[in-house]
């Protein structure tokens, strides 16, 4: 038979434990990304000769301006493994929250900064659609897709980074 103190001690015990977890456990924080790096296509699969038109969109969720993008985008590890893939991309257009859309340069694995257009506002979104054009005697049954990493800075003076973010998988299929 334990004693009482052996008792008080072990509910004690259990206490301290049950304190110390849910003390030290870490609390679920609600707040988003400061900016959030999403893709699209429009889709899933294409032919050799045809195109996909992949979206990239930048949502800013502080509440200061978004000043300064830079991004890279570059080939998965798997699609650099299919030499018989060719693509590239050849067009580019921006299309900003209030639906105004204007072209855009620069397109490839480079700085996609200055794409993304000049202030991204709080709240509101910035998308730039690449046009994946694949050469029309490109190897079929492979995957294309990318990969990117971007940084931001903000008119209070933060900045943040992100990626790797990838993008959907483009099939090219044989007819």
């Amino acid at each position: 038979m334990r004693s009482p103190l052996m008792r008080r001690f072990g509910l004690g015990a259990v206490l301290a434990l049950a304190l110390a977890l849910f003390g030290l456990a870490p609390t679920a924080n609600a707040d988003p990304a400061p900016a959030e790096l999403t893709f699209a296509t429009d889709a899933a699969t294409t032919t050799p000769g045809g195109t996909v038109n992949l979206s990239m969109t930048i949502t800013n969720n502080k509440t200061y301006d978004i000043w300064f993008v830079y991004q890279t985008i570059d080939p998965t590890y798997l699609t650099t493994q299919r030499p018989d893939l060719k693509y590239s991309f050849t067009g580019c257009s921006l299309a900003a929250s209030d639906g105004t859309a204007t072209a855009c340069s620069g397109t490839g694995p480079t700085n996609l900064g200055t794409d993304y257009g000049a202030t991204v506002p709080p709240g509101q979104s910035r998308t730039v659609t690449l046009t994946l054009s694949v050469a029309a005697d490109s190897g079929c049954n492979g995957n294309i897709g990318f990969y990117s990493y971007y940084y931001a800075e903000f008119s209070d003076s933060t900045n943040t980074s992100g990626g790797p973010v990838y993008t959907p998988e483009t099939r090219v299929l044989c007819a």
